[in-house]
Parts: C-alpha cells; sequence; structure tokens
C-alpha cells in the first residue's frame, strides 16, 4: 500500500465521520455506531483564526492533554491560508494554516481543528496519516469531545484499516 491510498482512504474516512456529525442548528444529537446508540455533543465552529487561535491554546493546556501528550507543552500557532483547499500543519514552524476567507468556511470546525492539533502532538518521524497520527487523533478527540467522539473515530477508521 502506498503513502498516497492511505492518505486517500484516511481523508474519505475522515469525511464520512464529518457527515456523520453534521446536523443544521449545531445541537447535540444520536447516531448509530457499531450496534451503539452514542450521543455526540455539538461540534464547535469558528469565526475568525483568531478563535481558532484560542481553542488551540486552550486544548493544548488541557491536564488530560498535557498528561497525555508531551509534546502539547510546544506553543502552536494559527494562521489564516489564502487557498480554500486545506488546511495543513507545518511541523517545522508548528504552524496551523487554515482557510479564512467565504470560501474556507468549512475548516473553520472543532473536528478539523483537532485533526490539525493531532499532527502536533504526534511525533514529526511518523506517517502523516499513518498509525500513530490516529491513534494520537483518537486519544485528542476522546479527551477533548469525550469517549462517544471517540468511539466513533475508532470504529470508522478501524474500519478502514487506519487504526
Amino acid at each position: 500500500m502506498t503513502r498516497d491510498s492511505t492518505r486517500a482512504r484516511y481523508y474519505e474516512t475522515e469525511g464520512l465521520i464529518f457527515a456523520l456529525v453534521d446536523r443544521p442548528g449545531g445541537r447535540a444529537h444520536t447516531v448509530q455506531v457499531a450496534g451503539a446508540t452514542l450521543t455526540l455533543p455539538a461540534e464547535a465552529r469558528f469565526g475568525s483564526v483568531e478563535a481558532v487561535q484560542r481553542y488551540v491554546d486552550e486544548v493544548l493546556a488541557l491536564p488530560s492533554v498535557r498528561d497525555r501528550f508531551d509534546r502539547a507543552r510546544r506553543p502552536v500557532r494559527v494562521r489564516g491560508r489564502r487557498s480554500a483547499g486545506r488546511a495543513h500543519y507545518a511541523p517545522d514552524t508548528a504552524e496551523i494554516a487554515i482557510p479564512d476567507g467565504a470560501d474556507g468556511r468549512w475548516a473553520m470546525r472543532e473536528l478539523l481543528v483537532l485533526h490539525e492539533c493531532a499532527h502536533h502532538l504526534t511525533d514529526p518521524g511518523a506517517a502523516a496519516h499513518g498509525p500513530e497520527f490516529t491513534h494520537t487523533l483518537i486519544d485528542l478527540v476522546g479527551l477533548v469531545l469525550g469517549p462517544e467522539f471517540a468511539l466513533v473515530y475508532r470504529v470508522l477508521l478501524g474500519d478502514a484499516e487506519l487504526a
């Protein structure tokens, strides 16, 4: 399996997760996953890069996150990105670039920001969307959003043979 096929499968699965949790009005709702009925909290949406920066700072300062991930002590800078096509994390500068224009509103969501934070918390030598990253993301989502969200990620990423 090539790196590209793993990456494509990862993003396809993440798209399924995003679709599963998307609800108009940002309310908590129930979903069926692996035979279990789960109530998922509403996902936060952000209105500015500054709001994303505050959120990232708060997540990395959580005692549970700091206890689990040594790299949480290293600060992350969040900046806007002109291209609306994707967000990314740059490990050499510990910087998250997130689309901030009208076409980039899709990226101003909590799950995407946690994805980028997971890149920061994962060993820089690990594959970008490999098993170490997916386990970091599952743990982070569980610590921040709760065990129900972590189970959604664990089951769907596991079904896709990514975790």
